[in-house]
């Protein structure tokens, strides 16, 4: 979620039928007061995200799915605020969950309102501007450190011990996003049905089980830029238990080493210079959790595909229309998908 705001001032919003949803905030939401102003933050790629502003200045963020057709399992407004509830009792930091509206005849679709969070998403190398060079150390290690504290989370004290199978993760996910692929695809990519064979055929051991954030990097974080910290850990859609591994090798997809190279993703801010390299991330993490990285190339890869999966599905549902009139370059989008298929397979071909 990137909350780049554009002048509150909106009445017809896309997606949202304000009058009712206004009545909704207002009975539901301790302490705001009417009326309320709303604008589609934009950068979204996913739920749609929402700013409100009541009438004494209060900002608070809603979140609703996708307009037009989705896959059935996806974009569960329900399921996505139980998490955040159940992780705010932790030492993780998330905005306060503050409400879900899961009755249709409001909108016409289910809703949650969340506490607003001052913070940068640090999601490209501009951004990454607004963090001085001295404080980017800091905030790549308060990342990772963020990040055992959420694979430690005790998952059954938090409320959450249904929420997902926690045994054969990566066999689930491969079998998962191939048959999103099969779903969404809008045209053949080989090195996508390639790669999804080579993960299955040389699944690592699972080990334990922990919350999987699944989309984990700073572009999904809100940072303190003056204090060089985590503030906020955002846009917990793909959230679900599994192998903590997943969400380490996913951080090497957005992670480019050196000053002024080129960035593997074009909201990886860190070939900004200052941040800590990939391999001291995975150090750091290891030497916080004990766990074994030695495998970390395989989750990477995986990670890769994933991604590609997903990317190809948010570019086929702008193309019906599911996105609103949030501005996107379709040719990026699509050009994304095929280069992380093809950075995937280069991957599996290393290890496989």
């Amino acid at each position: 979620m990137t909350l780049d705001h554009r002048p509150l001032r909106s009445w017809i919003v896309q997606g949202l039928d304000l009058p009712k949803v206004s009545a909704w905030l207002d009975a539901n939401i301790a302490g705001v007061e009417p009326p309320f102003a709303v604008d589609l933050i934009a950068g979204g790629r996913s739920n749609l995200t929402y700013l409100v502003c009541d009438a004494n200045g209060r900002r608070l963020v809603l979140r609703r799915p996708p307009l037009g057709q989705v896959l059935a399992t996806a974009h569960d407004m329900a399921r996505e605020y139980r998490i955040i509830a159940a992780v705010g009792q932790t030492l993780v930091p998330v905005p306060p969950a503050l409400g879900l509206c899961t009755d249709t005849s409001v909108n016409d679709a289910p809703f949650y309102v969340m506490g607003f969070v001052e913070g940068v998403v640090l999601d490209s190398v501009q951004r990454a501007a607004e963090l001085a060079r001295e404080r980017r150390v800091s905030a790549s290690e308060q990342l990772i450190d963020v990040l055992a504290d959420l694979h430690a989370v005790d998952i059954d004290e938090v409320g959450l011990g249904d929420l997902a199978k926690r045994d054969g993760y990566i066999e689930r996910q491969v079998r998962r996003w191939s048959k999103q692929w099969e779903n969404s695809k809008t045209r053949e990519l080989p090195a996508v049905d390639e790669v999804a064979r080579r993960l299955a055929s040389r699944i690592p051991v699972q080990r334990e089980a922990s919350i999987v954030h699944g989309d984990f990097r700073f572009g999904n974080c809100l940072t303190d830029t003056s204090a060089g910290r985590i503030a906020a850990v955002l846009d917990w859609e793909l959230c679900t238990l599994g192998d903590p591994l997943a969400d380490v090798g996913y951080l090497g997809v957005y992670w480019s080493d050196g000053d002024g190279g080129a960035a593997l993703r074009a909201n990886d801010p860190t070939p900004a210079g200052g941040f800590l390299p990939y391999a001291a991330v995975l150090e750091r993490y290891a030497n916080r959790t004990g766990r074994d990285l030695s495998e970390i190339e395989y989750y990477r890869a995986f990670s890769c595909w994933r991604l590609a999966v997903i990317s190809e599905g948010v570019y086929a549902r702008y193309l019906h229309g599911a996105m609103g009139d949030q501005p996107l370059d379709l040719a990026s989008m699509k050009a994304g998908a095929e280069s992380l298929a093809e950075r995937a397979l280069e991957a599996v071909r290393g290890f496989a």
